[in-house]
């Protein structure tokens, strides 16, 4: 459900105005915080610090499994999610499980077809904010996750973990047909086809199909070969 009135002081969103008003009747009787930087109003004195770590990028709290870095408590113990493999957010559409409640609302836009973020060099649109942001680096050339194995650098924190499954020789992905096991998800599905018998790939020529996009490719040299 869309929520398009939110609070200016703790930034929770309501779907009506009048719920909104009933909502800062709460935040009278509560001592505020204003930050120095940015004049954001905090609710509590607690929060002050770690959004102050907002402006000076200093992070504190690393995570004791792939060594990422937070500005606060709360974010590194939502991150410890992913490890944890716990994953409580549901979606009410398709029943996909996930574990951080960001990571849900980003999904939901596959449903609802919406990309509010918008790439200014190329004006490529994304549903996720994370997504943008790894796709601004292939304008830039930043590859700011470096491997500690081969010195080989990467422009997401996704591109990297995959990476690493080559030193780890992990496989985490599974058929369930025949249990073969892959590196990637990708990989997984590709290799699904040789069960399904799908055929995804069509020559334009004479409509021939082929599973594998490679094998495509070596299809269309007959073709070269004809013509000359």
């Amino acid at each position: 459900m869309e929520k398009p009135y939110a609070c200016g002081l703790c930034n929770e969103a309501f779907s009506q105005a009048k719920n909104l008003k009933e909502h800062l009747v709460t935040h009278r009787k509560k001592k505020l915080y204003t930050c120095g930087i940015c004049n954001k109003i905090l609710t509590q004195r607690k929060r002050v610090k770690p959004h102050l770590r907002t402006h000076t990028k200093e992070k504190l709290f690393v995570c004791n499994v792939c060594h990422k870095a937070f500005s606060s408590k709360w974010n590194l113990e939502r991150h410890l999610w992913i490890h944890s493999k716990e994953k409580p957010f549901a979606c009410d559409i398709c029943d996909k499980m996930f574990s951080q409640k960001s990571s849900l609302k980003a999904h939901l836009r596959i449903h609802t077809k919406e990309n509010p973020y918008s790439c200014d060099i190329c004006n490529k649109i994304f549903s996720a904010k994370w997504n943008l942001m790894n796709h601004l680096r292939t304008h830039t050339n930043e590859k700011p996750y470096p491997c500690d194995l081969c010195n080989k650098a990467f422009s997401s924190n996704s591109d990297l973990k995959r990476h690493l499954r080559i030193h780890s020789k992990e496989k985490p992905f599974s058929c369930d047909i025949c249990n073969k096991t892959f590196s990637q998800r990708p990989y997984l599905k590709i290799h699904l086809r040789t069960h399904t018998k799908e055929k995804p790939f069509v020559c334009d020529i004479c409509s021939d199909k082929f599973s594998y996009k490679a094998a495509l490719k070596k299809h269309l040299l007959t073709h070269t070969t004809e013509n000359d």
